[in-house]
């Protein structure tokens, strides 16, 4: 998927307004998938916040995309609304009861560790980096290397791309 138009994200419900791909167009667009009671969704919250705060009024949107665990099931909006707040998400949710968009985007392309992935699209739509899924956010502790690694990664393609358009 990297480098490659992002597949269609038809299928998702909408906790508050729609978003649709192409009214994105223009904005760089983080999307992450999350579900309630996941130590890995809670550690990266801070950092979508974060991300979120610091660079919606630069053409940011963050996307978080509620998958419910252990299998699909339908959910109440309630509930999802309830996870959001509990992880300080004050962006878009889209609810994928049903895995299909998760699917098509993600678990269709082969054996995956995690359903928790991050998306990075640039202003076209474009699909310019991917997390596999666990955790990432800042950290100084050597036990966390990689998260710490993955979030200023994640960071410096963020600034690239708000700087390209």
């Amino acid at each position: 998927m990297l480098d490659r138009p992002s597949p269609d994200w038809n299928g998702l419900h909408w906790l508050d307004e729609p978003l649709s791909l192409e009214e994105l167009r223009g904005r760089v667009v983080l999307v992450r998938w999350w579900m309630s009671g996941c130590d890995a969704c809670a550690a990266t919250a801070p950092s979508l916040n974060e991300l979120h705060r610091e660079h919606a009024n630069d053409g940011l949107v963050v996307v978080g995309v509620f998958h419910p665990k252990p299998k699909p099931r339908q959910v109440s909006d309630e509930e999802v609304r309830r996870g959001a707040t509990d992880l300080g998400f004050d962006f878009p949710i889209a609810v994928d009861a049903r895995w299909k968009v998760l699917r098509r985007w993600w678990l269709d392309g082969g054996e995956r560790d995690y359903t928790s992935v991050s998306f990075l699209l640039d202003r076209h739509g474009v699909v310019r980096w991917i997390h596999p899924g666990g955790e990432y956010h800042r950290s100084d502790d050597p036990q966390h290397a990689r998260c710490g690694a993955s979030y200023v990664e994640l960071r410096a393609f963020v600034e690239k791309l708000l700087s390209d358009g």
